[in-house]
């Protein structure tokens, strides 16, 4: 039996980085949960935000293998949407909504610590170690903690130009819930969940089922860090979930238990 965190009633859920559109349920779902007592957990992306405003910014995008490289302009472009303006949106519809949240990133407290995951890719980092001691005190102030995907490099350079990395916002949300052991990690996308090869939704699998399909390449692209994130996080975690957030009440169906998108156990 997974040991459970002793706060209990934690779920982390991982949302686009882009404003919820007029009619998404994931922001009142998420107050919603928040009022029933839940110690909710909000880890965003912001990918199309920032390739929108690398092209304001006159910044010529560069691909190594298929992915996007980070150089230092592009990194400064991230954190500041990230950090800023995706980050900030969000809370502010929390709060529009009746929550009550407050904006964190990865680099606060130390959370989220990372090493270069590939130099060619520049400042894109992988995580070797979270802390979630800034997540339990905005979660034990009553309110409900926006995270944004960025990290502390754990071993920067001595002129200090590299200290924040570029992290993936699936595999982050994977990694904080499983460091709070979390009742459940749902992840809000724009599909029915994971598919077969018919096209079909797969509406529970176990982590070996799920690792089987991203290796015989079933699930690709967006799909496999949200399975890894789900796969990884349950060596403590109670439950993985790849859902619909397009779906109104998604979200509180999930939690309550009913057959909403995939469930990984």
């Amino acid at each position: 039996m997974k040991e459970r965190f002793p706060g209990d009633n934690v779920i982390v859920v991982k949302v686009g980085g882009s404003t919820l559109g007029q009619g998404d349920s994931t922001t009142p779902d998420i107050v919603e949960l928040h009022r029933r007592g839940n110690r909710v957990v909000v880890v965003h992306g912001g990918g199309k935000v920032i390739s929108d405003w690398v092209k304001l910014q006159g910044i010529h995008p560069e691909f190594v293998r298929g992915l996007r490289k980070t150089d230092k302009a592009t990194l400064d472009v991230a954190v500041a949407v990230l950090c800023g303006l995706v980050n900030s949106q969000l809370v502010a519809e929390i709060i529009a909504a009746g929550g009550d949240a407050v904006g964190l990133s990865g680099v606060s407290g130390g959370m989220l610590k990372a090493e270069i995951l590939d130099p060619e890719l520049g400042y894109v980092g992988k995580i070797v170690s979270v802390d979630p001691r800034s997540v339990l005190a905005v979660l034990d102030a009553g309110s409900i903690p926006v995270i944004a995907p960025t990290a502390l490099h754990a071993k920067p350079s001595p002129d200090g130009t590299d200290r924040i990395l570029n992290v993936n916002a699936d595999t982050s949300a994977g990694h904080i819930a499983k460091a709070m052991r979390a009742n459940r990690l749902v992840f809000q996308t724009d599909v029915t969940g994971v598919l077969d090869l018919e096209r079909r939704l797969i509406p529970q699998m176990t982590r070996r089922q799920a690792l089987e399909l991203i290796e015989s390449g079933v699930a690709a692209g967006g799909m496999v860090p949200k399975i890894e994130a789900c796969t990884d996080a349950l060596e403590t975690a109670g439950s993985g979930h790849i859902i619909d957030g397009r779906v109104a009440g998604a979200l509180i169906a999930c939690v309550d238990g009913e057959p909403v998108g995939t469930r990984i156990v």
